[in-house]
């Protein structure tokens, strides 16, 4: 059953999470860079609920990603308190919270292409959707790591608290592969439990008209 109840509670909580990290976050600038796509997304997510209503396993998973981004500018990637009991307890060399952070932009990316490809037509194969699921996830990660580079050439080390490297020469190819997975596992686990969803959704949108 979709209800609105859902997608309303989340949005609000992203919109107060956004808020109460916008008072004091460590770094300003990299707060405003890692939680721009909140801003931008939540007003577009808002104008479109009435024309293109999406499932809500989407709202959810988009929120969760919305505060894994919040919580990423609020503190840096590089510093954020769970990340450093996590490298604690397996032993790491860096703090790993960026990682979920690029698991969570393949993981969400691909779910919203797959609905947008689906619920418009655009295709009927799941197998082609699938692949280009995960190659649109790809897609924005790489057009993300062109714009942290972007960032570092125009900042300098200024750009340190935003690239979140720790140190890594191979940080980038990381993040991209994280991403890869993240889309990956999303199709492989979640695909039936979000056809059911739309299928609901588009039940839901007949017996309206």
């Amino acid at each position: 059953m979709q209800t609105t109840k859902l997608p309303l509670t989340f949005a609000f909580g992203v919109l107060l999470a956004l808020l109460v990290s916008g008072i004091t976050p460590y770094d300003r600038l990299t707060w405003l860079m890692e939680t721009l796509p909140v801003m931008i997304a939540l007003p577009l997510l808002t104008a479109t609920y009435r024309q293109f209503r999406l499932t809500n396993l989407l709202y959810v998973l988009i929120g969760l990603h919305a505060w894994v981004l919040i919580v990423g500018g609020t503190y840096t990637y590089a510093r954020v308190p769970i990340g450093f009991y996590v490298q604690d307890w397996f032993g790491l060399d860096r703090n790993p919270y960026d990682k979920l952070g690029h698991l969570m932009q393949g993981f969400v990316p691909a779910l919203i292409a797959r609905e947008i490809l689906l619920r418009m037509r655009y295709l009927t194969s799941r197998r082609m959707t699938a692949f280009l699921c995960v190659a649109i996830a790809l897609a924005i990660s790489s057009v993300y790591e062109l714009i942290e580079w972007a960032a570092a050439v125009a900042m300098g080390q200024g750009a340190d608290e935003f690239l979140g490297t720790q140190g890594d020469v191979w940080d980038t190819q990381s993040d991209m592969f994280c991403a890869m997975i993240g889309a990956i596992v999303a199709l492989l686990v979640l695909s039936k439990w979000h056809d059911r969803q739309m299928q609901s959704l588009e039940i839901n949108r007949q017996d309206k008209h």
